[in-house]
């Protein structure tokens, strides 16, 4: 099980780094990606202090960690400056918070996260079939949510994905222990988003981190 969107104290989650990586190691979590909230005002203290937890785990016998940000809430101009900041700060895999249906985030997110090269668009609710296009020209990853709210579109979101080609990842958006997924539950996350090659979606969060790597 690999998993590409989680949370920390840096930002609003409920446990320090290294009892989440812990906690999805027992989960039988392989890889995962710490991507904390950011924007202009927390994005130079949260992106470094990652990098360097991920960096400190380098010789340690737990799973691979991955340093990454999500940009949230952020207005439409300041996104594809913040992408380049993330990246430039060390960031390995880049989110932006896309249009959840329960979440007030900016009419437009969804685009200008697309067109920024971002590598994961998350939760991205009712997205339009233009976008969705854009995603799958451009190599953009959408993602299947296993987070409360947020996973009320996964079906349309999966629906239009494999109408047009995009690449669909399924992840936990965990902030507190029991968001953390198991691989079965996963599995069973996708299959009732009516994705029907289930495999598949594992096997793009497969290439996306060996992308990174």
């Amino acid at each position: 099980m690999i998993d590409l969107h989680t949370h920390t104290l840096l930002s609003d989650g409920a446990l320090v780094p290294s009892e989440l990586i812990r906690r999805a190691e027992v989960k039988g979590i392989r890889v995962l990606a710490i991507t904390d909230h950011v924007d202009s005002s927390n994005i130079g203290h949260v992106v470094p202090k990652t990098v360097e937890f991920c960096k400190s785990l380098k010789d340690c016998r737990c799973i691979r960690a991955i340093p990454g940000a999500e940009i949230t809430h952020a207005p439409l101009e300041l996104i594809p400056g913040l992408v380049r900041k993330c990246r430039e700060l060390g960031a390995m895999i880049v989110l932006v918070h896309g249009e959840t249906l329960v979440e007030p985030v900016p009419e437009g997110t969804n685009r200008v996260a697309i067109e920024s090269g971002v590598d994961i668009l998350a939760h991205p609710g009712l997205i339009t079939e233009g976008d969705v296009r854009l995603a799958a020209e451009k190599g953009i990853y959408l993602e299947l949510s296993g987070r409360k709210g947020h996973s009320y579109s996964n079906g349309h979101v999966a629906a239009l994905a494999m109408r047009f080609g995009a690449k669909l990842v399924i992840n936990s958006d965990t902030h507190a222990p029991g968001d953390l997924m198991s691989l079965e539950f996963a599995r069973n996350l996708v299959k009732g988003a009516g994705v029907g090659e289930v495999e598949e979606v594992f096997r793009n969060s497969r290439e996306l981190v060996e992308r990174i790597f």
